[in-house]
């Protein structure tokens, strides 16, 4: 199949300013007028623009948009849209029936003179998909890693096409998503939140979105609340006190429960942990989300369905090495206490010198960033291979070679490894792909492996290919009736 030639930047801009039923505005704060420029440059901007303005000012900015504790976050990004999008028919009048509204808003905050800031800013589109229908709103947050402020001006220019462009010509979620970075590369432009919103988009799961957003390499982590709502990392998790399970959660168990509870239990007691700025995070790895190299989307929407039952925040990564996922919440945390809950035989692995033989500073290099500055791995026992007696970090350190046990002895000097104290080890027999597979066959039993909200959530909703009990004829009529 012939592959479809992508379209340029300009080529995009003009197709909308030749487009007589798309008109709108734009509000570009912090970065100039970068998208609205483009627009401008390829001609036949009249046909698309009905205005354009930047309210740079603070004290400008907050007479027009409202009062807010922050000029780039996504509060003000939703005021500037408010604000704007509902002058369109008011002012329009006599363009409503024949004209697909919109206005692009976006507040932003490129590389400073010195370069000591993280160039990011909020991006958003509130526009229809026919004339006198409803609005849809689709939310960006970007991180600019250009290392040169203008460059990074450029590339929101871009982005900022490409989003217009996208939402306005394609219907496909994921095509709007995949057509983002059109013209750039993740290298400069990552965007880390994504969210999709309306009428014309209620089959959306922004969760499955956040998945996209890693799947498809815009950025390595996304994240989302117990609710399903879509969050962005560095604000949620700025200056807090973090603590990661990671696992497959297929399905989560009494033991996933445990760990998670235990080890927020030693965590609360560390002296350096904030209890009112702790966030405890369920993460998953694309390498456990995927089969074969392929990522059934099914199957990680009935995972974060359960997890998100139970209360919990979940990050999709594509850090499979811990170290890395360390570096990565290091840099949001700013020298807050990070945990990480492991099991017993993850920690082996951490512990094998071939993981590491594509990295310079081998084993080392990556230990200094895994056990890092208030970094403290708490482990959770298990049973040793096929018998009955227990596994614990006490039993570790002989099992390792002898060349690493000062290295584990510096470790547990220095309090960064913990023993899980008081695990439910009662529960350690339970393995998690034989409650799957005692789901998936319909075999009785499975119940008492899982916590009651897991059990009610595959049960009501036919999660992991429950087999969903069919209605019988009396109840069909019933219904009928």
């Amino acid at each position: 199949m012939e592959e479809i030639k992508k379209l340029t930047t300009q080529e995009k801009a003009l197709r909308i300013n030749l487009s007589k039923s798309i008109y709108g505005s734009f509000a570009e704060i912090g970065a100039g007028q970068e998208v609205a420029a483009n627009f401008f440059k390829v001609g036949g901007a009249s046909g698309t623009i009905a205005k354009t303005m930047s309210a740079y000012d603070m004290k400008f900015s907050d007479a027009i948009y409202g009062i807010c504790e922050r000029y780039v976050c996504e509060d003000r990004l939703i005021q500037m849209l408010d604000h704007e999008y509902k002058l369109l028919p008011e002012r329009l009048e006599h363009r409503i029936k024949d004209t697909r509204f919109f206005s692009f808003a976006d507040t932003v905050e490129v590389l400073n003179f010195e370069r000591t800031n993280q160039g990011h800013g909020w991006i958003g589109l509130r526009f229809q998909v026919k004339p006198e229908g409803p609005y849809n709103d689709c939310v960006l947050h970007v991180k600019m890693h250009d290392n040169d402020p203008l460059q990074q001006q450029v590339s929101l220019g871009m982005l900022g096409v490409n989003m217009i462009y996208g939402c306005m010509f394609m219907k496909d979620p994921e095509q709007i998503i995949g057509s983002l970075l059109d013209g750039l590369t993740s290298r400069r432009m990552e965007v880390d939140m994504f969210r999709l919103t309306g009428s014309d988009f209620d089959f959306v799961d922004n969760r499955l979105m956040a998945l996209k957003l890693v799947k498809n390499g815009l950025t390595k982590a996304a994240m989302f609340g117990p609710d399903g709502t879509v969050m962005q990392p560095s604000e949620a998790l700025y200056k807090k006190n973090v603590l990661v399970l990671r696992g497959r959660f297929r399905p989560v168990t009494h033991v996933n429960v445990d760990m998670l509870l235990a080890s927020r239990r030693h965590f609360k007691k560390e002296p350096d942990v904030e209890k009112s700025r702790m966030v405890v995070l369920t993460e998953l790895t694309l390498n456990d989300l995927s089969s074969d190299g392929q990522i059934d989307e099914k199957d990680f929407l009935h995972r974060a369905e359960i997890i998100c039952s139970l209360g919990q925040t979940v990050m999709v990564s594509n850090y499979f090495e811990y170290y890395r996922l360390v570096d990565y919440l290091s840099r949001i945390t700013k020298g807050k206490k990070i945990g990480l809950v492991l099991g017993i035989y993850a920690l082996q692995k951490i512990f094998e010198e071939k993981t590491y033989e594509k990295i310079r500073g081998g084993i080392l290099e990556s230990f200094a960033s895994l056990f890092g500055t208030n970094v403290k791995l708490y482990i959770y026992p298990s049973l040793r291979m096929g018998s009955d007696e227990l596994f614990t970090l006490s039993d570790f350190e002989k099992e390792l070679p002898a060349n690493l046990q000062a290295l584990f002895r510096y470790l547990m000097d220095n309090n960064k490894l913990e023993n899980i104290k008081n695990a439910n080890v009662s529960n350690l027999h339970i393995i998690s792909d034989n409650v799957l597979a005692m789901i998936r066959k319909g075999e009785a039993g499975w119940e008492k492996f899982v916590p009651s909200k897991v059990e009610d959530a595959i049960k009501e909703n036919g999660l992991f290919d429950y087999p969903m009990q069919k209605p019988t004829q009396t109840q069909s009529l019933e219904i009928k009736v």
